[in-house]
């Protein structure tokens, strides 16, 4: 079980905190960014294989900006994923 904490570009989410555990997803904490909709992403991926939430997340873009709160959680799965390689 490994936690990871990761700073997310161009969203208004300030920091992206979880645990991987053989790629299944617990405890993830949101900070700053839309509190009801980042609980709710918390709540639906906890227990998912990171590869799946990766699949659904990624290219997800907020209003005009590029990326999304989701977006970003798939860069820090991919991320955390090619450390524990």
């Amino acid at each position: 079980m490994k936690e990871y904490i990761f700073k997310p570009q161009g969203v208004c989410s300030r920091q992206i905190r979880f645990v991987l555990e053989d790629d299944i997803i617990s405890n993830v904490e949101f900070t700053g960014g839309c509190h009801g909709n980042l609980k709710s992403i918390a709540s639906l991926v906890k227990g998912m294989k990171a590869e799946d939430v990766i699949e659904k997340l990624s290219g997800i873009t907020c209003g005009f900006k590029k990326t999304s709160c989701g977006d970003q959680f798939s860069l820090a799965l991919k991320e955390a994923l090619s450390k524990s390689e």
